[in-house]
């Protein structure tokens, strides 16, 4: 196996080298890859949980999958529930809501569902929605609907990094950019 290139960055005073995948003809993305490192999202919920900590919300929202173990850690940081948007409906979720969006790394339609026993906690509570990467911002647009449909408010929006356009996302919480690889 060849050696895959890679970009350089600081998050969170943690340097990690981010392999780089082409996405389509002509443009590679820098891959964040949180699962299984401890040390990278105990480090990120804790820079996150020193920017929401003033802010007033009730619970934190994320996407399954990758973004779980940072919901976690930064739920314990901030003493707030999290609550799991899944990617698929199982018969257990009962009376779930559904949201279909486009995801930027499959290329794919991808659901988010709420599980029926998170809609109560939901109904009527300010949320923040994080993740671990915003990108094109498709999955946060279907996080925001199953919000709404859950009659929830989403008040901010946060993640470890903001991807692509810099000034498309100025208004989430972020620990840093990352930019877009065009050949």
């Amino acid at each position: 196996m060849s050696a895959r290139e890679t970009y350089s960055i600081e998050i969170a005073g943690l340097r990690r080298d981010l392999r780089l995948f082409q996405i389509k003809p002509g443009l590679r993305i820098a891959i964040l890859n949180i699962l299984g490192d401890t040390e990278l999202v105990q480090a990120c919920a804790r820079e996150l949980g020193k920017k929401l900590r003033d802010m007033k919300f009730d619970i934190l929202v994320t996407a399954e999958a990758k973004s779980i173990p940072l919901a976690h850690a930064l739920s314990v940081e901030i003493k707030k529930p999290y609550v799991i948007l899944r990617k698929t409906y199982k018969p257990y979720m009962g009376d779930a809501l559904k949201a279909e969006t486009l995801s930027i790394t499959t290329g794919q339609p991808q659901v988010l569902v709420l599980d029926e026993k998170d809609r109560e906690l939901m109904k009527g509570k300010e949320v923040v929605v994080i993740d671990d990467v915003i990108s094109t911002g498709s999955t946060l647009q279907g996080m925001r609907m199953v919000i709404e449909k859950a009659g929830a408010k989403v008040v901010k929006e946060a993640a470890i990094l903001t991807e692509g356009e810099r000034s498309k996302w100025e208004e989430i919480i972020s620990l840093g950019h990352l930019p877009l690889f065009t050949d």
